[in-house]
């Protein structure tokens, strides 16, 4: 008995001695509720289109906020099947479990499989995941503190939102929208319970990474589910045999790298570091539809082009070992330093014959190419190709499925592309494509890439000729210079057909592109007087020549400078800005900032006569009636279009610059190391094709757009003229019958 009360005494003792500790020493020590009682989750920046659909996002963490009662049932009762069945039953430490934890913590082994869902969030809001009996304690403590502070509802909401999920994703909707490219209420059983079964360890249940692990935990949830009944036996079947797709990175509504990255500089030069956690949203003023469409154009005119000009062979070769195992992880690693590329994906050759190639992906599909989808390589199949361009065993190639599911040979591109479109009358972005691939270059050749502009400068030119008394329907000497002027010996440009027609109008001049009839029409205006025109536009002075070759568009532009420059012509004369975010909202949808839309037509911002601009508007329309542009009319089946092709020398750039309705857009392709894109390759076959495709999205049930004529404006002699310029006024002929030419 003495035995027993002494021992009574010291456990007594003991007892008092760790509640004095845990009342004395830890529970003043603990932190304050604030940071679940005023939940302040850390929600990353993200960037929509103006009809709302999501085009970036930057942060840290990857996380929407749900409130609980937007959270669906079935995403909620997988989660609490697996963590905690009775938690709306315990008051937020399951005494049996937790028993259970501490023995197997002074055995030497800390396990924390009886932590509630309040356990962890006091763990993962306020504690380190050191595995000690005084973090256990301090756990407990705030478990109970919660529990008095919050409802049941608040504590759940606070777990699905803040829980790390893998794949730098915290929340459930932000996983769904990561593994599944979902949104949570559109999550099925299956998918709902390979969720939750990731929060118990998120490296090892990650279904990107270790999917078979994390299939078998899925099966333990959907398990727990069927337990507890809150699916049946019919859908537990079911969900565990669905098959899931899943991505493991981040989904976006519309492609649009580019323009993310602009947005996001700029709101992080504004708001600093808070910009990636305080969940500001911006709405840009791209359309979808619009942008959807100049992605795929871009994309798939760079790649019609690509294959135009050849196979260039495998991407690399590696030695495929004898052992499976060896086999797979050399495959597995070479594939991972060539990752997808959009549609076009990595694969390992292991078989070739010129009928057949068994190849596989990083997914570990094995595939089988043959038929036309050997084609585009055909000549690396012979057993006479060159060593780097055969396709053998242990060859990374690119390849690309088809609608019919029919496997096929590709390549990435070498060249880039870009595209701009803006609204003439107000300056706002529609679409923005700065090269093939964000992820493999991220030079914005929108905005950044000075390139030669070719003939795309033309209308420039014509249009300063225009205040010197030309017309439409001036005619100029479509002859090599050397023919008429002693003085073109020094530089005799040509027409790139070769072909020179004599006298003809300048409509026809600008429309067949004829490079002689520009230098001529600038010769006569003056260099300089060409050179202070430009600038009306929006062109650098210091980027343009000073002499006769400004009228071939040997200068610099960017495409975003040439599209704000066409805007002139398009909106009647009035100089735009272009501009790119219409509002910044917090998290709570609170405007912090508001753009309104720039006045139109005003006139401090008109640069050029309207008449001009209805002139050379005609002059333009004709490029896409009858000449370099003649496609666009026939393709897209209007007739208000009006654009130029361009050309630089040597065909190292091709540009189409126009517009139509209230929309005007650039094109462009070219190599970033410059270098010529082929002999036969014009602005026409190269730019026009992606305008096009990217137009015809911008256009789709806009009507035509018809101009007005502006006063001071006559129709006379078969063309438009200015009025001061009828009756034998004016530039009628030019170089028609003189030798010598000397400047005005």
């Amino acid at each position: 008995m003495k035995w027993i009360l002494a021992l009574a005494a010291a456990a007594g003792v003991l007892i008092a001695g760790i509640l004095a500790y845990v009342f004395l020493v830890l529970a003043p020590g603990l932190p304050a509720l604030d940071a679940v009682t005023d939940y302040q989750p850390k929600i990353p920046l993200r960037i929509y289109t103006a009809d709302n659909a999501l085009i970036g996002e930057f942060g840290e963490e990857h996380r929407d906020f749900v409130p609980i009662k937007d959270i669906p049932a079935v995403m909620k009762n997988a989660l609490l099947s697996i963590e905690d069945a009775r938690f709306y039953e315990h008051h937020g430490v399951d005494f049996i479990g937790a028993t259970r934890a501490l023995l197997a913590d002074l055995g030497g082994g800390f396990h924390q499989g009886a932590s509630t869902i309040t356990m962890q969030v006091a763990r993962n809001f306020f504690l380190t995941q050191e595995k000690t009996l005084n973090r256990k304690a301090k756990e407990i403590l705030l478990t109970f503190r919660i529990e008095s502070a919050l409802t049941k509802d608040q504590i759940l909401e606070l777990y699905m939102n803040q829980i790390y999920l893998g794949q730098r994703t915290h929340g459930f909707s932000s996983a769904a929208r990561t593994y599944f490219g979902k949104s949570l209420d559109q999550l099925t059983i299956a998918e709902a319970a390979m969720l939750a079964g990731i929060p118990q360890n998120p490296v090892r249940h990650n279904p990107a990474v270790n999917p078979q692990r994390a299939k078998e935990r899925q099966i333990l949830v959907l398990k727990s589910m069927l337990k507890k009944g809150v699916i049946t036996e019919a859908q537990y079947d079911q969900a565990s045999k669905e098959h899931l797709t899943i991505t493991g990175r981040q989904q976006f509504d519309a492609h649009a790298d580019y323009v993310a990255e602009m947005v996001r500089q700029q709101i992080v030069a504004e708001y600093k570091e808070a910009a990636y956690t305080s969940g500001i949203k911006v709405y840009t003023t791209l359309l979808k539809a619009d942008q959807d469409a100049a992605y795929d154009a871009v994309r798939k005119n760079i790649m019609i082009y690509d294959q135009r000009h050849g196979y260039r062979g495998p991407e690399v070769f590696i030695r495929l070992p004898q052992n499976e195992d060896e086999r797979d992880d050399a495959i597995d690693e070479v594939l991972r330093q060539h990752p997808a590329n959009d549609k076009l994906l990595a694969a390992v050759v292991t078989d070739a014959s010129p009928r057949l190639i068994k190849a596989e992906l990083a997914s570990g599909e094995s595939i089988e190419i043959s038929g036309d989808g050997l084609r585009f390589a055909a000549g690396a199949l012979q057993n006479n190709a060159r060593s780097d361009l055969k396709i053998v065993p242990g060859a990374v190639i690119r390849v690309i499925q088809d609608n019919k599911k029919h496997w096929g040979i590709t390549q990435l591109p070498e060249v880039e592309g870009a595209y701009v479109a803006l609204d003439a009358g107000t300056g706002a972005y529609r679409a923005l494509v700065g090269g093939f691939d964000f992820n493999r270059k991220k030079f914005n050749h929108v905005t950044s890439g000075w390139r030669q502009p070719g003939s795309s400068i033309k209308p420039f030119i014509y249009s300063a000729a225009l205040e010197k008394g030309f017309t439409p329907a001036t005619l100029i000497n479509d002859v090599q210079l050397s023919a008429t002027s002693e003085e073109a010996l020094r530089w005799d440009p040509r027409n790139d057909d070769g072909k020179y027609d004599g006298p003809i109008t300048m409509r026809t001049a600008l429309a067949q592109s004829k490079n002689v009839v520009s230098v001529r029409i600038l010769k006569c205006i003056g260099i300089n007087t060409a050179y202070q025109w430009l600038p009306r536009f929006g062109f650098s002075k210091d980027k343009q020549p000073d002499n006769l070759t400004m009228a071939l568009g040997t200068g610099s532009v960017t495409p975003l400078q040439l599209a704000s420059a066409y805007a002139v012509f398009a909106n009647g004369g009035y100089q735009i800005t272009p501009w790119l975010i219409s509002k910044i909202t917090d998290a709570k949808g609170k405007v912090l900032k508001e753009f309104p839309v720039p006045p139109v037509g005003a006139d401090e911002t008109r640069v050029i006569d309207a008449r001009n601009a209805f002139v050379t508007d005609s002059m333009l329309r004709e490029v896409t009636r009858s000449g370099t542009g003649a496609a666009a009319s026939v393709r897209l089946s209007r007739h208000d279009l009006a654009g130029k092709t361009g050309t630089s020398s040597e065909a190292v750039d091709g540009w189409f610059a126009g517009y139509a309705a209230n929309i005007v857009a650039v094109a462009w392709m070219g190599y970033d190391d410059p270098k010529s894109l082929g002999s036969r390759e014009f602005g026409a076959t190269l730019a026009l094709p992606i305008w096009i495709d990217s137009m015809r999205a911008s256009l789709n049930g806009k009507p035509e757009l018809q101009r007005p004529v502006p006063d001071g404006v006559s129709n006379a002699e078969g063309d438009w003229m200015y009025t001061e310029f009828l009756n034998g006024a004016g530039v009628k002929t030019l170089d028609m019958d003189t030798v010598s030419i000397s400047p005005p």
